[in-house]
């Protein structure tokens, strides 16, 4: 006999012997069939990333819960119950982005792969030919939010996790401390530091203290609207450092101070302003210049050691990389959907970690809780993290948002649920619809009438 055939022979004898003895056992036969089918699932589990999971739609789920405008992406794919969210709030236009997401992004992405997030993002990001601005990018936001999501869900894993794993135990943040003079801005910052705040934002009044200005001489000239505000830069520029001596001599230096100029005055009274607070350490000025006027930041460079943050309206990279390549700022504040989403931002924050720039993400109320635990995997993630502005949940918020980041001792902590953690309750989050008023920014002026930026 062939040796071949010979081995296929004692091969079947065996088989067959098995069998007799298997069948001698049910309980064994039982448990190796149990055995077999609990492998299945493990394999199908390991496999499950590859398998090719598809885009059924996109849509933008618009909810006001604190009568603020948010717009959230849901992604629903071809698995049933496998979804993601995104954040694609942008508070002053979120009818446009609705139109835009259900308009443009559900067909264009329907059909899709939701494993290959980079190649979808650069094909949407040119899907519309002309790019950058900021209705499109929080559109492509949402999108690219919700699909490291679903990956998160589909690894059984938290986001910062798929970035890399944790680079700290949670996210140092900054609160904004506020008052109308001095003696209710100091109450404000000690309640934040009762509270366990180790980085405290002043200001006095609104941006650039308009309540301090007076004679708005184009009111009673009858120019531009009644409801127009009113700032002029001297009483402000005048008022800020004394307010930085009270805070540093009434809390010494065992808090970070922090101040957003809101880009409310002129280059130079800018850089002169920097240079009169450099004396008192603060952790950081925001926004002292308009988008418009960033060749001025070498000039600054050179003249304050002060530490900047800027770039809350940026919307291209063309806009920060110069910036951060001549090492003209400190700290980079964009807003994450304002500039197209996650997929961006870590490229960003690691440009910037080559710089010694630091993350500052912008996260301010007109961010929805996806939003802000979007900033938080990603702080969480990457070396060269700085601070990141603090969200607030009140319980409405997280009625609608199952799953908000808890905000403790100035700490923000992610829930470590696979994804961004975050869910939302469509039923109630339709209870709140969007204001009717249609949300823009209201008009500054000088005394003579000009508008004021921003």
């Amino acid at each position: 006999m062939h040796r071949s055939t010979r081995n296929k022979s004692i091969d079947r004898r065996r088989a067959i012997g098995m069998l007799a003895g298997v069948a001698a056992f049910p309980s064994l036969a039982a448990r190796l069939a149990a055995q077999e089918e609990a492998d299945a699932r493990t394999s199908q589990e390991i496999n499950r990333g590859q398998q090719p999971i598809r885009i059924r739609k996109v849509k933008a789920i618009a909810t006001a819960p604190n009568r603020i405008r948010l717009v959230v992406v849901k992604v629903e794919t071809t698995e049933p119950g496998l979804y993601g969210l995104g954040c694609a709030t942008f508070n002053q236009r979120p009818l446009t982005v609705v139109e835009a997401v259900d308009k443009y992004l559900d067909p264009f992405a329907r059909n899709r792969n939701v494993d290959n997030i980079e190649d979808m993002w650069q094909n949407a990001y040119t899907s519309s030919y002309w790019r950058n601005g900021p209705v499109l990018n929080n559109a492509l936001s949402g999108l690219d939010m919700a699909l490291w999501d679903i990956k998160g869900k589909r690894a059984n894993m938290p986001v910062y996790q798929l970035l890399g794993g944790k680079c700290r135990f949670a996210v140092d943040c900054y609160t904004h401390a506020s008052g109308s003079d001095i003696k209710q801005l100091e109450d404000s910052v000690r309640r934040y530091v009762e509270d366990g705040f180790r980085h405290i934002r002043i200001q006095l009044g609104a941006y650039g203290s308009p309540h301090l200005s007076t004679q708005p001489d184009f009111r009673d000239a009858g120019f531009g609207q009644p409801v127009d505000g009113h700032m002029d830069p001297g009483p402000y520029l005048r008022m800020m450092p004394k307010v930085f001596e009270h805070m540093r001599t009434t809390f010494g230096e065992k808090i970070e101070l922090l101040h957003d100029v809101h880009e409310r005055i002129e280059p130079i009274q800018a850089i002169g302003l920097l240079k009169e607070l450099e004396q008192y350490h603060p952790f950081f000025i925001e926004d002292p210049l308009s988008p418009e006027q960033i060749g001025y930041f070498k000039h600054m460079r050179q003249q304050t050691s002060c530490p900047i943050a800027m770039g809350e309206l940026y919307n291209s990279p063309h806009e920060w990389t110069g910036l951060i390549t001549d090492r003209l700022i400190d700290f980079i504040r964009v807003h994450l959907s304002q500039i197209g989403g996650l997929t961006p931002a870590r490229k960003l924050a690691t440009l910037a970690e080559h710089f010694a720039v630091r993350s500052a993400w912008h996260g301010p109320g007109d961010v929805s809780p996806v939003g802000h635990a979007c900033n938080a995997h990603l702080d969480l993630a990457i070396h060269n993290f700085g601070i990141q502005e603090g969200p607030r949940f009140n319980d409405r918020l997280q009625e609608v948002f199952p799953g908000c980041p808890e905000v403790k001792n100035g700490y923000v902590h992610v829930n470590e649920k696979p994804g961004f953690g975050v869910d939302i309750n469509e039923q109630l989050a339709a209870k709140y619809p969007l204001p009717d008023h249609p949300g823009y920014w209201e008009p500054i002026r000088r005394r003579d009438g000009t508008a004021v930026r921003p």
